[in-house]
């Protein structure tokens, strides 16, 4: 089953996230794709938070800040995957560590994570809900918004289950999860 939780910031969707990828095909190896590539001491507290919260849970870290199909050469494709967070990999993959922007990475990534998700089967997309406020931004984080959105409807038809996380609480908009 693969699932896509969407939420915002520090919602509990990673948790959730974590809840339901562990109980999915209990004796199967687990993954855990870790998309985030830190640039500070923030993302570096950020990951060692998400490393504590998930220890003995099971998981085995793949770190894949780019290139998301390359994970399936590091881990058994019949495994469990839990990708944290469809934001970051978006973010590695159209802002360029030169400063320009690859226009095609939304569109790519969205195809990626389709086949990702079709070749395993067994994954839980965690991404940021960016999109409920009015506010005005420039050209490159509207590009930046746009894809993400075209990427979490793709991930929405490929996906048998779809919610948003607030509070740590799903709301669920295609099938759904039951604890």
């Amino acid at each position: 089953m693969n699932v896509f939780l969407a939420g915002g910031s520090k919602s509990g969707k990673s948790m959730l996230a974590q809840r339901i990828a562990r109980a999915m095909q209990p004796g199967r190896p687990h993954y855990y794709l870790a998309t985030m590539i830190p640039h500070d001491a923030e993302d570096d507290a950020r990951i060692a938070r998400h490393r504590a919260e998930r220890a003995g849970w099971g998981f085995e870290t793949v770190e894949c800040g780019v290139n998301i199909l390359a994970a399936l050469e590091k881990a058994d494709p019949q495994g469990v995957f839990l990708l944290d967070s469809v934001t970051a990999l978006l973010s590695n993959e159209m802002f360029r560590a030169d400063g320009t922007m690859d226009e095609d990475a939304g569109a790519r990534l969205a195809r990626e994570l389709t086949e990702f998700a079709e070749k395993t089967g067994n994954c839980v997309f965690v991404c940021d809900n960016l999109f409920a406020d009015a506010g005005a931004y420039g050209d490159w984080t509207e590009r930046y918004r746009q894809a993400l959105g075209e990427i979490g409807a793709a991930l929405c038809r490929v996906c048998e289950a779809a919610g948003e996380v607030c509070c740590g609480v799903p709301v669920w908009h295609k099938g759904g999860w039951a604890e």
